[in-house]
């Protein structure tokens, strides 16, 4: 038993080195910038960000396209009790009244962006039936219908999203990419800082080695009287303060990779190494070439041009306050109906509907 714990504790020995390797990551700067366009919860934003302006886009261009809708009512079985006068008996009468409903409709309808109307085209399919001591069954059919909705009074919002829409899609593009590069830039102040933070752990190791070299030394020639006991003292306090430094910049080390492991996404306890870049070539911008970019790839400047559009939509309806919204289907249509009061009688008809219903 003694000889199958020792072999665990080598097998383990032996595997703690090697996940302590797996925990070493040694990044440079173009590493770090990818891994954090890859990995980081600020790109997972903002890809979100940039997905919700595409799908409601989507949608927008969606509603543009003709739509099929169905409209069903698959089985409604209703049972009323109603009060009847009878005549010949001078007194009111409750009777049971039961029937039995059934309904489809299937409609397209295609938006038109020009007036802000409704075009469709729709069919549909009704059966009835009755029970009690007066049965009956009837069917109720429109073969087709086409109509037209248009909205009197009021302003026309389709004309208002075809000028909105593909201007908050063109923001949303360029925010991603600004948004991207802000990501970039967050990971290039990370990456320096942790260099920094290494350079000044790396220099604070060296101070602590040389100043306890000089405090051995002046120990050395304490004895043979070569400097006085005050001079010694003030190496010991060199070596004191180099280690108080050692602390603090292996502290301000650890902060400063755990910030970057953070926003990198990876463990916490991992090491990371960095391999500095070479020195960046000067990069000359003109004024005016600046002021072109700014404004061609600038969101801000496409939002302000989606604010402007807005508020002149907002303000559109309250030009007249008092107005009131009118909506107003044409539409013509032929109907069918047939009657089954009883097994060896029927009652069919036809007829044509022009209708205008204005509604407020």
């Amino acid at each position: 038993m003694k000889k199958f714990g020792l072999i665990i504790l080598l097998g383990l020995s032996q595997a703690l080195p090697s996940v302590a390797q797996q925990q070493q990551v040694t990044l440079d700067l173009q590493q770090t910038i990818k891994m954090a366009n890859d990995s980081s919860l600020e790109a997972f934003r903002t890809k979100n960000m940039y997905l919700s302006g595409y799908w409601e886009y989507r949608t927008y261009k969606a509603n543009r396209l003709p739509s099929l809708t169905l409209n069903m009512t698959p089985a409604q079985y209703n049972r009323d009790i109603t009060k009847r006068y009878d005549s010949e008996q001078d007194l009111d009468i409750y009777r049971s009244q039961q029937s039995f409903y059934a309904y489809g409709n299937l409609a397209v309808r295609q938006n038109f962006d020009l007036t802000g109307g409704t075009f469709y085209l729709d069919t549909e399919l009704g059966y009835m039936r009755s029970f009690g001591s007066n049965p009956y069954t009837q069917y109720t059919s429109v073969p087709v219908r086409l109509g037209y909705s248009q909205s009197l009074v009021g302003y026309n919002p389709f004309r208002w999203e075809r000028k909105i829409e593909p201007l908050k899609y063109e923001k949303v593009k360029k925010e991603y990419i600004y948004n991207a590069e802000q990501v970039s830039e967050q990971a290039t102040t990370y990456f320096f800082a942790l260099a920094m933070a290494q350079a000044e752990y790396d220099l604070a190791k060296e101070n602590v080695v040389s100043s306890d070299t000089l405090y051995r030394i002046g120990m050395q020639r304490l004895k043979i009287a070569s400097i006085s006991r005050a001079d010694l003292l003030t190496l010991k306090l060199d070596v004191v303060n180099a280690r108080n430094t050692l602390q603090n910049a292996e502290s301000s080390l650890k902060r400063a990779m755990f910030s970057l492991a953070s926003f990198l996404n990876l463990e916490k306890n991992t090491e990371i190494r960095l391999l500095l870049p070479s020195r960046p070539g000067e990069l000359n911008i003109p004024v005016d070439a600046a002021l072109d970019a700014a404004r061609s790839n600038n969101p801000n400047f496409l939002g302000l041009r989606q604010d402007i559009l807005e508020a002149e939509r907002k303000t559109k309806p309250r030009k007249n306050p008092a107005s009131t919204p009118v909506s107003t289907p044409v539409s013509v249509s032929t109907r069918w109906r047939r009657n089954l009061a009883k097994p060896t009688t029927a009652l069919c008809s036809r007829k044509w509907y022009l209708s205008v219903s204005p509604f407020l």
